[in-house]
C-alpha cells in the first residue's frame, strides 16, 4: 500500500518527513486529525529496520493519539514523531537541535514531548529552538517525568478492569508485564505495594538487572514465555502490534490492559478476545495519563489536578465496557465510539462563526 493510500485508509491530515545531513537527523511527522486542536503526541526515538516500517508507525501512533485525546476530553488533535536511530548510540545535541528547529518551523501545528527512546533531558535541548515542547524537566519549567503518571492510569486502568469482572482488590492477584521501561517499571512499584504478584519480561538486560536490582520478589521470565502465563492480567508496556494472530492463541489472562500503543495489531483482534471472554481495556484510554499531564502543563501545571483527571481513566473504561456489553460489541469498538462522538460533536461547533 502506498503512503498516501494508507493516508487516505486511516484518515491522516498531514506526513512530514524530516533530514538533516550534518546531524543525521531522519525522522517524521504524523499528524492525523487537527478537528479539536493542534496535533500533540510524543516523540519515539527507534532503530526501525525498514523505512516502511518507520511510516506504518507514525502513522499508528498518530491516529492513536487522536483518540486518545477525543476519549479523554482533551482539545486537541492526534499527532506523533518518530526518529529513525538507535536512542543507546544515535543521540546527540545537534540532532535534537534539529529536530527543535524543524517542530518550531510547523508553528504550534504539533506540539510533542517524550517517548519510548527518549526523555525530557533529550527535549532540553530541543526546547532551545522551540517552544512546542512539553513535558520538559521541572528545573525548566516542564511537568516534569510523564511515565510516573502514566504507570498510575494504567494502575487505576487493571484496577477497573479487574472490578468489572468481579473484584479490585490486587492482593494476590498474577499480573504479567510485557515491557519494564520508564512506565513498567513504575507500574512494578505501584502494584507491588497494593500486594500483586508481578511476572516480568524485556528485551533489554540492563533494565531486567534493575528490576532484580530493585524489585527482588518479581519473577523475570523471557519474551516468549510472558504471552502462556497463568495470570489474572497480562500488562503490555513495550511496543505496539503484539496481540495478533499468533499471540493471542497463547494468552490465559482474563485481562489485557497495559501502557504500550496500539496493542491489537488490526481491530478484529478485539473481536477475537471478546469471544475468548478476555476483557480488553483499549490502550488509549488506559495509557492516557502522560497525555493528560501534558495538556495540563499548557495552561499552567498543577498536579494535583491532573491526577484527579487521571483517575477519572476509571470512568471512561467503565462507559466503555457497559457500551461493549449493551450493543454487543468489542471493546476496542465501543471505545471508537466515544472517540467518534466527541469529535462529530465539537466540530460542528465550528459552523458558529467567530469574527476576526
Amino acid at each position: 500500500m502506498g503512503i498516501f493510500e494508507m493516508m487516505e485508509k486511516e484518515g491522516h491530515e498531514q506526513l512530514i518527513f524530516l533530514h538533516d545531513r550534518l546531524s543525521g537527523l531522519k525522522a517524521a511527522v504524523g499528524i492525523h486529525d487537527t478537528t479539536l486542536g493542534p496535533a500533540l503526541g510524543g516523540c519515539r526515538m527507534w532503530p526501525y529496520p525498514t523505512e516502511e516500517e518507520m511510516v506504518q508507525d507514525v502513522l499508528r501512533l498518530s491516529k492513536g493519539m487522536t483518540a486518545k485525546s477525543a476519549a479523554t476530553g482533551c482539545d486537541y488533535g492526534g499527532g506523533k514523531a518518530v526518529i529513525w536511530g538507535n536512542p543507546n548510540t544515535d543521540k546527540s545535541e545537534e540532532l535534537f537541535r534539529a529536530f527543535g528547529r524543524f517542530v518550531e518551523g510547523l508553528k504550534g501545528r504539533f506540539i510533542t514531548g517524550t517517548d519510548m527512546g527518549t526523555n525530557y533531558e533529550d527535549f532540553v535541548w530541543a526546547a532551545q529552538e522551540s517552544k512546542y515542547f512539553v513535558a520538559l524537566p521541572e528545573s525548566h519549567g516542564g511537568s516534569g517525568d510523564s511515565s510516573l503518571i502514566t504507570a498510575y492510569g494504567v494502575t487505576v486502568g487493571i484496577k477497573t478492569a479487574l472490578s468489572f469482572a468481579g473484584s479490585d482488590n490486587l492482593k494476590g492477584k498474577g499480573i504479567a508485564i510485557q515491557g519494564v521501561g520508564k512506565v513498567g517499571y513504575h507500574l512494578i512499584e505501584n502494584l507491588l505495594a497494593e500486594g500483586a504478584r508481578i511476572y516480568a519480561s524485556d528485551i533489554s538486560e540492563s533494565k531486567l538487572d534493575k528490576i532484580r536490582k530493585d524489585f527482588p520478589e518479581v519473577t523475570i521470565v523471557s519474551p516468549e514465555e510472558i504471552y502462556g502465563l497463568d495470570v489474572d492480567v497480562f500488562s503490555p508496556c513495550a511496543m505496539g502490534g503484539i496481540i495478533n494472530d499468533e499471540t493471542i492463541k497463547l494468552i490465559k489472562a482474563k485481562i489485557i490492559a497495559g501502557a504500550a500503543n496500539n496493542q491489537l495489531l488490526e481491530p478484529r483482534h478485539g473481536e477475537i478476545l471478546r469471544q475468548r471472554g478476555i476483557l480488553y481495556a483499549p490502550d488509549f484510554i488506559v495509557n492516557a495519563g502522560g497525555l493528560i499531564q501534558v495538556v495540563d502543563e499548557l495552561s499552567g501545571f498543577d498536579r494535583e489536578r491532573a491526577m484527579r483527571k487521571t483517575a477519572g481513566i476509571r470512568e471512561l473504561l467503565m462507559r466503555v465496557f457497559e457500551i461493549s456489553k449493551d450493543r454487543d460489541i468489542p471493546t476496542n469498538e465501543a471505545a471508537a465510539v466515544l472517540v467518534e462522538e466527541r469529535i462529530a460533536r465539537l466540530g460542528a461547533l465550528q459552523r458558529i462563526y467567530l469574527s476576526k
